[in-house]
């Protein structure tokens, strides 16, 4: 059995390589337009430096977590930081835009393996009474990664080059490749299945299409062909996985999982937060970009009441759902996050940031108790011999829920902005640039000393991002509506006959894992 403060130590490295996969999702975001230069990358170039790393990554996460069951946690979790650093040495050091993007899918297939099975080692290093903490601070590890992001990167560019956002990941790699070798115990599970070949395929094709149709959605419209297109065909196949699970004597995912009403209504609520934040992470920096006209490291540092919020409550959350349950705590949460996503719908032009602030800090505290104590219920029923596939179908569902939040309440805000804006008597080149974005909206109308426009283009983004807050609010509040009907009070236990072997520190195979 691992040492008590050994597991702790192994935790911290595990999080910091969360961290580089958090920092990845958005600090390329502020590198782009020099990207743009550089490596002379075209537009549809730049969106692709980011598509390629969340599609390989939605597409991944459950054939990782069966390789992981399969041929060991431990030893599939060093493969991918040593793939993560390379990729990331790859990154930035790209002589061009083609070979950036290779790097990023790269990138994305080794967060694929991180994520889930940094998680399903929790199970195997912490017992059922550690566990709500432990998953506490690797939440807490993956959701500050974003926000962080363009702080970093915003530091980074100011004194370094663009290839310095990517080297950041590598210090982290080193530091969890040493712990995890040292301080983590190998282990997989004890069935030896046969490979499903066919499930990966259709499930890698069906998330692979789901995703780009979602991401496409937000470019060219929910209305575009190959939206429609991409969207059905992913949905097709997702339903011919799930029909194929159900025949195949070794499948890939195990569907009695969602006979487990924590695993099942945990999954669904943890889908919901990430609807919700990704949501408000991409409407709110615009705000303080394109209304308040703060730089992109200014605006990093504006979202830090929500991270501070978060960090506060998740130690709060842990305390108060051992002595009630996951049920109370996951309700809270939600009706905190809904109240604060209320407040924030009120914002006008006039707002400073100190009302920002307020709420963003109020969302966090909400987060903190809904998001890890929702992934502790539905971590609840798996043992060690099911925790890699559960946490890849757990990060999934996380994963797309968190794109299809982006598109969605990213059309939600486009149609506010659109709706709102006054272009009456402007020249339609003026007037087609305006409608395009708030950036381009309002550089044209300082470029072109354009008072009205410009008022005209900042009180319709707020009245856009408005709107999108007020249904991520709604989004909360189902999340309340959730877990009072469905979430059970207290979640079951670990399926895990190892466990009093656990507690009383005998030596033996449990689940695939020497103690």
């Amino acid at each position: 059995m691992t040492a008590p403060k050994a597991r702790w130590f192994a935790l911290a490295a595990l999080s910091l390589a969360l961290l580089a996969v958090g920092l990845d999702l958005t600090v390329l975001n502020i590198a782009l337009p020099t990207l743009a230069v550089d490596l002379h990358a075209t537009t549809s170039q730049l969106q692709w430096f980011a598509t390629a790393y969340t599609l390989v990554l939605a597409a991944a996460l459950l054939p990782a977590g069966l390789l992981g069951d399969r041929y060991g946690r431990k030893k599939m979790l060093l493969s991918a930081l040593v793939l993560f650093g390379a990729a990331s040495a790859a990154c930035a050091f790209a002589p061009s835009a083609g070979v950036l993007i290779a790097a990023r899918a790269l990138l994305g297939l080794a967060a694929a393996f991180l994520l889930p099975l940094s998680m399903s080692i929790l199970p195997v290093l912490f017992s059922a009474q550690e566990r709500p903490r432990a998953i506490g601070i690797w939440a807490t590890a993956n959701a500050i990664g974003v926000p962080i992001g363009p702080i970093v990167g915003g530091l980074l560019l100011e004194h370094y080059w663009w290839g310095s956002v990517f080297l950041i990941n590598i210090p982290l790699v080193v530091i969890a490749l040493v712990a995890v070798g040292t301080l983590v115990p190998e282990s997989r599970s004890q069935q030896r299945r046969r490979l499903d070949l066919t499930g990966v395929v259709l499930s890698s094709l069906g998330l692979l299409g789901v995703t780009y149709g979602v991401i496409r959605a937000g470019a060219d419209g929910w209305g575009d062909a190959g939206t429609i297109g991409s969207l059905l065909a992913g949905a097709v196949l997702v339903a011919v996985f799930v029909w194929w699970q159900r025949r195949t004597t070794d499948p890939l995912i195990d569907l009695d999982l969602f006979r487990s009403p924590s695993f099942t209504w945990g999954t669904a609520l943890t889908t919901v937060v990430s609807f919700a934040m990704f949501g408000l992470l991409f409407a709110l920096p615009q705000f303080f970009q394109s209304v308040n006209g703060v730089s992109t490291l200014s605006t990093g540092l504006r979202l830090l009441p929500m991270i501070g919020g978060l960090v506060l409550s998740v130690r709060v959350a842990d305390r108060v759902a051992r002595r009630t349950g996951n049920k109370l705590v996951v309700l809270t949460g939600f009706l905190v996050m809904a109240a604060a996503l209320a407040l924030g719908a009120t914002t006008t032009t006039s707002s400073g940031y100190g009302f920002a602030a307020t709420w963003l800090a109020v969302f966090g505290a909400g987060l903190g108790f809904a998001m890890p104590t929702a992934m502790n219920a539905a971590m609840s029923p798996l043992s060690a011999e099911r925790s890699g596939v559960g946490s890849a179908l757990l990060m999934t569902t996380r994963q797309v829920g968190g794109a299809v939040g982006v598109a969605i309440l990213g059309t939600v805000l486009s149609s506010g902005y659109q709706a709102g804006l006054d272009l009456t008597g402007l020249p339609a080149p003026v007037a087609a640039a305006a409608r395009a974005s708030v950036n381009t909206g309002v550089r044209v109308a300082e470029q072109l000393h354009l008072p009205g426009l410009l008022s005209s283009v900042r009180d319709a983004f707020v009245h856009g991002m408005d709107a999108t807050l007020w249904v991520s609010a709604g989004l909360a509040t189902l999340g309340v509506l959730i877990a009072a009907a469905f979430l059970p009070a207290r979640s079951a236990t670990m399926e895990d006959n190892g466990e009093a072997a656990r507690t009383t520190g005998s030596e033996h195979e449990v689940g695939g894992v020497t103690r």
